[in-house]
């Protein structure tokens, strides 16, 4: 298969992919990748940690060169006509630089998972079994729009002993090459090999379709991006794949909440950041507590910008909302809109999140212990949360020191992905001269 016409610029140096055989190509990013693998999974932790350190270090001195490339490919995607929440996914400013920096060196002071052993018991015949935690291999990973991914995967690949093949979005290729300059900086510096984290470094599509038929080098694939991208992964790959489709995430509002708090999380869930997957679409308010609340909210979302699509009882309630319909319930906006409806009780909120929700995250606000522990058994998200924002379902938030991704699967791994979700675990057996009778 050959590619089109087409040059990139990483780092320094031009790549000319004029005629570049894409299954060769892929073969040897496969190669090295597996090689490299081999390296990483008995790397030290002094090794590891000191390459996350240098990138971040490189990130921080090349910031100027960050946002010179990062500006190429805004540039470039204004031109193409990306929708707004794309541009703001694309643009690396300095505080995601910071986020950036703060998220390898998190990783970085986090315990070493590999070579952890655990549940070592004796057996009646005298041996010792446990589990040692260990790199999955070869981690490929496929994602759009957001440079800082290229970062984040990076390190959490480093700190968990793996080898990734890293294949960016086209509308983001300059800011990502930029990315992995520093982190082949970091790796050279610290004596690990470069070819432990590789950017695919041309944009034809047919190199993805190629990732995802070679199981020979790859171990896991992990798609970021738009349903559409999930999907497509999803339904070709011939490789293990970790995922999540949509962020359909709910706040609801129980009768027992604190009008305040309920008011400063809503606003907060949907009107933060519009464009990520932990932000809110749907809301749903108890109907005893609707007229206390729902007014003033509707006014803050119309004055934050925010589309509403309401139930037959909340347009009666709040002017200005538009009338919902069965789709609004189950589609993730990414934008600034809003469906929004009156639930008769936590019962009736909970069926709605069964139905409608895509088990990425959902909070509820109230102040009633029974109600709070309920939510928490009974919705089937990967994230739960109690009177907080779900913009805080995130791997940086929760201690991980950065995320892969968040799954929404129940195997292998379950919300945010970091080191653990990045390793598995084989049996190890201990004896001492013991044979089977």
């Amino acid at each position: 298969m050959i590619a089109r016409n087409s040059t990139v610029t990483q780092a320094n140096a031009k790549v000319d992919i004029t005629a570049t055989n894409v299954e060769a190509y892929v073969q040897r990013l496969g190669r090295d990748a597996k090689k490299s693998a081999r390296v990483m999974a008995s790397a030290s932790t002094l090794h590891k940690n000191r390459a996350l350190e240098i990138t971040a270090e490189r990130l921080e001195q090349r910031r100027g060169y960050l946002a010179k490339e990062n500006a190429r490919d805004l540039e470039s995607g204004r031109r193409k006509g990306l929708a707004d929440s794309l541009l703001d996914r694309l643009e690396l400013t300095n505080a995601r630089i910071d986020a950036m920096v703060e998220g390898l060196l998190q990783v970085a002071s986090l315990p070493d998972p590999i070579g952890e052993i655990a549940d070592m018991k004796y057996r009646p015949s005298g041996i010792q079994v446990g589990r040692m935690r260990v790199p999955l291999g070869v981690v490929g990973i496929i994602y759009e729009s957001r440079p800082n991914v290229t970062s984040d995967a990076a390190g959490l690949c480093i700190k968990s002993g793996n080898a990734a093949i890293l294949r960016g979005g086209s509308e983001a290729i300059c800011s990502n090459l930029a990315i992995a300059d520093c982190i082949k900086q970091g790796l050279d510096a610290s004596g690990l090999p470069d070819s432990s984290v590789q950017v695919v470094n041309i944009p034809d599509r047919a190199v993805v379709g190629r990732l995802l038929a070679s199981p020979e080098y790859v171990d896991v694939i992990i798609p970021r991006g738009g349903k559409g991208l999930i999907e497509r992964i999803t339904r070709d790959s011939v490789i293990p794949v970790i995922k999540h489709l949509d962020g359909i995430c709910h706040v609801y509002i129980d009768e027992h909440a604190d009008i305040e708090k309920a008011i400063a999380i809503a606003c907060n869930a949907k009107m933060q950041r519009l464009g990520v997957c932990n932000t809110m679409e749907t809301l749903l308010v108890a109907a005893s507590i609707a007229r206390k609340i729902l007014p003033r909210l509707c006014e803050l979302f119309v004055k934050g910008g925010v589309e509403l699509r309401g139930c037959d009882a909340t347009r009666a309630m709040c002017a200005g909302v538009a009338a919902a319909i069965e789709d609004d319930w189950s589609t993730e906006y990414l934008a600034a809109v809003l469906s929004i409806r009156i639930v008769e009780g936590l019962d009736d909120a909970i069926d709605h999140i069964d139905k409608y929700g895509s088990h990425h995250t959902d909070a509820i606000v109230t102040e009633h212990m029974h109600t709070a522990q309920r939510f928490l058994r009974e919705v089937d998200s990967s994230s739960v949360i109690v009177n907080a924002s779900t913009r805080f379902a995130d791997g940086f938030e929760y201690g991980l020191g950065a995320e892969i991704g968040i799954s929404t699967d129940k195997l292998h791994a379950r919300g945010p992905v970091g080191l653990e979700g990045l390793t598995t675990q084989k049996f190890i057996v201990i004896g001492d001269g013991h044979i089977k009778t």
